[in-house]
């Protein structure tokens, strides 16, 4: 517990953030026990860095990852009480997949989102193509992200969160995952039978911001009551993900779900939340939590 206090404390300074509201202490684990799927998977979590240095797509930075992640869980950063609004929100940061970026597009998003008055959580997901995996994208991390939005309902009432008002967050990878959430909810992933897996896996809203492979799901129909969308990215981000966003935008809007989609000039792929950044695209989490009080998301429980 004091190493991972000592962590989020240390990340906190790294982006220049100082939380003054609580954060759980501990990742809550999305099961008791072995998560479904992970038996025989002992070994701990990796932690590290990664340098992505200046490209014609990404703006240099050193960030830290999370990879070999076998108990899937939540770190859940609380609202000041005096600001809850009631609607909580699971970040499924990127990676490709392979690891999790889980300060920039996590714990910062966190913090940035809490300061506003979400309950923002979030999640370690399994790694579908780390080296050597056992995990698939469309089971194991979909089963994830499936559990966490029915553990945050679980808690909704001891959270002062209202059960309605929760929804995910994707960037990246993360932002595929939280597609498959947005559309794969009416026939969840097979878990654990227990009292929390009999709960509704629909989230209420979902967020994608720069989200990858979208082009995999254009021929899917998407589903009449698909909740609503905040899509977002920078022009100078690889055309195939720009590209992509606005045309899964077209398609929600011929299917008469709502969007809003906000697309800034810089930022490139990546763009998260990061320290001193003084770009306009550093204001998406205001101009998220505005589009969430503008659909009726933020008047308290």
């Amino acid at each position: 517990m004091i190493k991972h206090i000592i962590l989020l404390s240390l990340l906190a300074v790294l982006s220049g953030c100082h939380a003054n509201y609580p954060v759980s202490e501990l990742p809550i684990n999305l099961w008791s026990g072995v998560a479904p799927g992970s038996e025989g998977q002992t070994s701990p979590e990796v932690n590290g860095t990664q340098v992505e240095p200046d490209s014609a797509y990404v703006e240099a930075i050193t960030f830290a990852k999370v990879t070999n992640i076998n108990t899937p869980s939540l770190t859940v950063y609380f609202p000041d009480p005096k600001i809850n609004r009631g609607c909580a929100v699971i970040i499924a940061p990127g990676g490709g997949h392979q690891f999790l970026a889980i300060e920039h597009e996590g714990y910062a998003v966190a913090r940035a989102l809490a300061e506003q008055g979400v309950t923002a959580c979030v999640l370690k997901y399994r790694l579908s193509k780390e080296p050597n995996s056992p995990y698939k994208l469309e089971v194991h991390s979909l089963m994830d992200i499936q559990r966490a939005i029915k553990l945050v309902r679980a808690r909704a009432d001891n959270w002062n969160i209202n059960p309605t008002r929760i929804g995910v967050m994707g960037f990246s990878a993360g932002g595929e995952l939280a597609y498959l959430a947005a559309t794969r909810y009416s026939s969840p992933v097979p878990e654990r039978d227990d009292a929390i897996s009999k709960l509704n896996c629909r989230p209420d809203f979902a967020a994608l911001l720069y989200p990858g492979s979208l082009n995999k799901y254009e021929t899917e129909p998407l589903p009449k009551d698909m909740p609503p969308e905040f899509l977002s990215c920078a022009y100078n981000d690889r055309p195939v993900n720009s590209i992509n966003l606005t045309l899964l935008y077209a398609k929600l809007k011929t299917a008469n779900i709502p969007a809003e989609i906000h697309i800034y000039n810089s930022g490139g792929h990546g763009f998260g939340v990061r320290p001193n950044s003084v770009k306009p695209v550093s204001h998406w989490p205001e101009v998220f939590v505005a589009w969430l009080a503008d659909r009726g998301l933020m008047s308290g429980k």
